[in-house]
């Protein structure tokens, strides 16, 4: 409950005037057995009834109209709580560390941010709220049966009682059930998602029925969860019906017993009955809002889990890096150790140098480490030993805002976000005219594309070339000083590539280029290739220096058909 406090904060003032709401619209329900009981007496007096009639009328209306405004104030809180959650939730997500993005299941984060957030409406909008105003219509009817007939009171409590407290006693695993259920509700939304995203190459795999029972296994744990979380609720709902039938035969039994004995009146026993009424009523509405209660607080927790992961820049240096032409590397590796958690170490003893204005080439075999050392520029991950620095700056001294601001990236599998062509290199330059845009474009051999063109989800609808160049065309358009391409050219055929050359080439004369290639004709004419191999730097040089002095250079470059 504390953990909730803070996502009720900005709502303070309404839930205040949903308070005072809540105790008049209690006060005038509770006035109503005591006018009903006035009027039965009147009417058996001969009396006339005109006036508590009219005041009765009025208070059902009354009643009845603080209820309403009371609902629209709840929900629209409910709304504004969910709303709150879903920025929170989704801004932090965005600022993970990129490990935890490689832990966990994009389905279950997504489940997250969609079905656990909506079950905070139910805490605020029928949990909370109802056992508050429930202890009050309790208290209030407590005390007017108490009033008018003690002996009638303590008979009908036994009966509550009892139910209450099986109900309540089942109702304390409602949380754990409900975490379980909305933990087996992420994993198979992260089935669903995994399958969709990967459905032309189910398809082309025959794999489709394979996949379909996975997902199905998925909804059926979900089901099982679900189905333990009903079954108590199904207990708990009977008995404490159960309960409140019980109290009413007894007060109706008793109760007649004591009328026809003089003890009281029939307008008093209609006017217990009437508040045991609103004695059972708000008891059963308290009890169902402490299952919707625990529901979600089991909900808040699994958000809780993931806002308690410190952000990726948590902690970061908030020292303002300075520049100066004279510092003598636009990126040093000096000794670097890496490796990923609970893995192996993937680099050993990394040292290399990119001076400024230099196009320096990482190649080697797959796995020898290239994609990590990029990685480890941009600060996706810390060292585990050495330190990186860039412009003559350890990389964690300096913000990471501050450090990508000087760096362009280009990932190995050139994503490409839904949206259309403008939409996707406006996100590293969102003031970027459409003139620079067409620029961009133009340098990368893509100017037949406009900019208002729709990519698809992932630039399906892009062939696996373009999408690697409009990557680039978004990389190049942010003029940052130091370039990091890991396989710019992978996906292009031998026109395009050429073109590509020649936009990095252009690009790179005034900047530093690092480059990740497994084709070493793209790099031939780089001013240093460094050779990776099992996470150290094993030789270093210019091509032509490297196939006489590096024989694992010279067994790629034999493989290329570069020598013979």
């Amino acid at each position: 409950m504390r953990a909730l406090l803070p996502y009720l904060r900005h709502h303070r003032g309404t839930l205040v005037a949903v308070g005072v709401l809540s105790l008049f619209a209690a006060g005038a329900s509770l006035v109503q057995p005591v006018l009903v009981r006035d009027v039965l007496d009147r009417v058996t007096g001969h009396r006339p009834v005109t006036g508590p009639v009219v005041l009765l009328v009025g208070l059902l209306l009354v009643g009845a109209a603080l209820r309403a405004v009371r609902d629209y104030l709840l929900q629209r809180t409910g709304e504004g709580v969910v709303l709150t959650t879903r920025r929170r939730l989704a801004r932090h997500l965005l600022l993970l560390p990129i490990a935890e993005y490689d832990r966990r299941r994009t389905g279950d984060l997504l489940s997250r941010v969609g079905a656990d957030t909506t079950l905070l409406r139910v805490v605020v909008t029928s949990g909370m709220f109802e056992i508050v105003t429930g202890v009050v219509m309790v208290a209030g009817a407590l005390i007017a049966m108490a009033v008018l007939d003690p002996a009638l009171l303590a008979v009908a409590l036994v009966a509550l009682l009892i139910g209450m407290a099986v109900a309540i006693s089942a109702s304390r695993r409602t949380r754990g059930l409900s975490e379980q259920a909305q933990a087996r509700l992420g994993e198979m939304t992260s089935a669903v998602e995994r399958s969709i995203s990967a459905a032309r190459t189910i398809r082309a795999s025959g794999a489709e029925e394979r996949e379909a029972t996975g997902v199905a296994r998925g909804a059926e744990e979900a089901y099982a969860a679900g189905m333990r979380l009903a079954r108590l609720e199904a207990i708990v709902g009977p008995v404490a019906d159960t309960a409140i039938q019980g109290a009413f035969l007894l007060v109706l039994g008793v109760g007649g017993v004591r009328v026809a004995s003089g003890a009281i009146s029939v307008g008093s026993l209609v006017a217990f009955i009437l508040f045991l009424f609103f004695l059972a009523m708000p008891l059963g509405q308290a009890l169902h809002a402490y299952r919707q209660l625990q529901t979600g607080l089991g909900a808040l927790q699994r958000i809780e889990e993931i806002l308690e992961v410190p952000t990726e820049t948590a902690g970061d240096s908030t020292r303002t890096p300075q520049i100066t032409a004279s510092q003598p590397a636009a990126v040093t590796f000096d000794r670097v150790l890496f490796n990923y958690p609970g893995e192996s170490p993937v680099l050993h003893d990394l040292s290399f140098e990119a001076p400024r204005g230099s196009r320096i080439a990482l190649v080697g075999p797959s796995g020898a480490g290239k994609s990590t050392v990029l990685a480890l520029i941009e600060r996706f991950y810390e060292v585990t030993g050495g330190r990186i620095l860039v412009d003559g700056i350890d990389v964690r001294e300096m913000p990471r805002s501050a450090l990508r601001a000087r760096l362009g990236y280009v990932e190995q599998d050139a994503p490409v976000l839904a949206g259309t062509v403008r939409e996707n290199l406006l996100l590293t330059r969102p003031d970027a005219s459409d003139a620079e845009l067409a620029a961009a474009l133009e340098q990368v051999n893509l100017s037949k594309l406009g900019l208002d063109v729709q990519v698809g989800e992932g630039g399906v609808l892009l062939s696996g070339g373009e999408r690697q160049r409009l990557a680039i065309a978004r990389t190049l358009l942010t003029n940052a000083p130091i370039l990091l391409l890991d396989e710019p050219t992978s996906n292009l055929d031998a026109r395009n590539e050429a073109a590509l050359r020649d936009a990095i080439a252009s690009a790179a004369t005034s900047r530093s280029l690092i480059v990740v290639a497994h084709r070493l004709s793209t790099v031939v004419d780089s001013d240093r290739i460094v050779v990776i191999d099992g996470g150290r730097v094993v030789a270093a040089g210019s091509h032509t220096e490297l196939l006489d002095e590096s024989p694992l250079y010279r067994e790629l470059a034999t493989h290329q058909l570069l020598v013979s």
